[in-house]
């Protein structure tokens, strides 16, 4: 670092920074007609020279490099899509270390008069989060704007959608037993497995002898081809107790696929598919439209009307912590208030009795 003072009276100013990236680059100015502007310069050199000088949507490729490790490439495409349908259009040509607060929240204004679903909005902004946080963390980018303006949507939904097991029956009885969609359908109502779980499940895992079915992995489809990786989580690898009628409806199904072998997947159907199936049996039948993923919430439903231990629950849907079973579910049990007087009162009385 040094000011120079040239035969012409100005100055001259040069430095070594070092890059967001790491690189140690040689930072020089000339003409400068006063020591202190030279001075000033200097110092806004070394305060921002660091800084990523790369557009957010540059940057976006950074992440998603630095992640290829840590996100599955389902995941990946989802960013990649949320990013560019939604934030590179206002800020992928902006300098990522130029994005303001400010930005930001005239961006939100405009996201929430598109009357997407607040769970939507939530998720976008949380991508766009995700960029900045790793900019800061990993890069030194000097501030993170997100963290100083409101969240936008919610991270759940107001409501969930299921079914009764009485919904259920009626449109489970518009399918012929034996078949695929009957089969997957059941499986998805009476274990509230997710639906890439349930599609990568192979002959193998399921155990006809001990009523249980394994949980090892997760199918989608991503530019033409199958894929199938790990689960979700960790807390996802599970097995799961299955009701005996279950399990003769599953034997009854894969014994009529011809040559099915134990690594062979009983359900071979992408999960688009599904959907479109559930949808055009809904329209059929007048019944109360959900998603395919909706069949995990029906499970809990019933699992809650019928008493079943929030741990339980947590057990079969492979959540990795009972904070997000009760989250999402905790408002689906029924009040316990009343029984919880009747309880102190009982043992008011007791007591005064002499009984406890």
């Amino acid at each position: 670092m040094s000011i120079t003072k040239e035969e012409n009276g100005t100055y001259t100013v040069q430095c070594r920074i070092r890059e967001w990236d790491g690189r140690i680059v040689h930072k020089k100015k000339r003409g400068f007609i006063k020591r202190r502007d030279a001075a000033d310069w200097e110092k806004k050199m070394l305060e921002n020279g660091g800084q990523i000088d790369l557009t957010l949507q540059e940057f976006a490729e950074v992440y998603f490099e630095d992640k290829k490790v840590d996100l599955k490439s389902r995941s990946i495409e989802h960013k990649r899509d949320v990013l560019r349908r939604h934030v590179f259009p206002y800020f992928g040509d902006r300098k990522i270390a130029s994005i303001r607060p400010s930005d930001l929240i005239k961006w939100q204004n405009e996201m929430l008069t598109k009357g997407y679903k607040p769970t939507y909005l939530h998720d976008i902004q949380k991508h766009l989060s995700a960029l900045f946080t790793h900019a800061c963390k990993v890069y030194d980018l000097s501030d993170n704007p997100c963290k100083r303006i409101s969240q936008m949507g919610k991270s759940e939904a107001d409501k969930l959608e299921f079914w009764t097991a009485e919904e259920y029956n009626s449109f489970i009885s518009r399918l012929q037993p034996g078949t695929m969609y009957y089969a997957l359908f059941e499986t998805l109502f009476w274990t509230g497995i997710r639906i890439g779980e349930a599609l990568a499940l192979t002959k193998g895992d399921i155990d006809l002898i001990n009523h249980q079915i394994s949980i090892n992995k997760t199918y989608y489809r991503v530019h033409a081809k199958d894929v199938i990786t790990a689960p979700k989580t960790q807390q996802s690898i599970r097995r799961i107790d299955i009701p005996s009628f279950l399990t003769r409806e599953l034997q009854e199904y894969m014994d009529k696929i011809y040559g099915l072998e134990e690594e062979d997947r009983i359900f071979p159907v992408v999960a688009e598919a599904v959907q479109h199936k559930l949808k055009r049996e809904i329209e059929a039948a007048g019944l109360k439209k959900i998603r395919v993923h909706d069949f995990r919430h029906s499970h809990v439903a019933y699992l809650i009307n019928q008493g079943v231990d929030p741990l339980v629950i947590k057990e079969r849907l492979g959540h990795k912590d009972i904070r997000v079973t009760l989250n999402t579910y905790g408002h689906l049990y029924p009040s316990r208030q009343k029984s919880v007087a009747q309880m102190l009162d009982n043992n008011r009385e007791k007591s005064e009795r002499g009984i406890l």
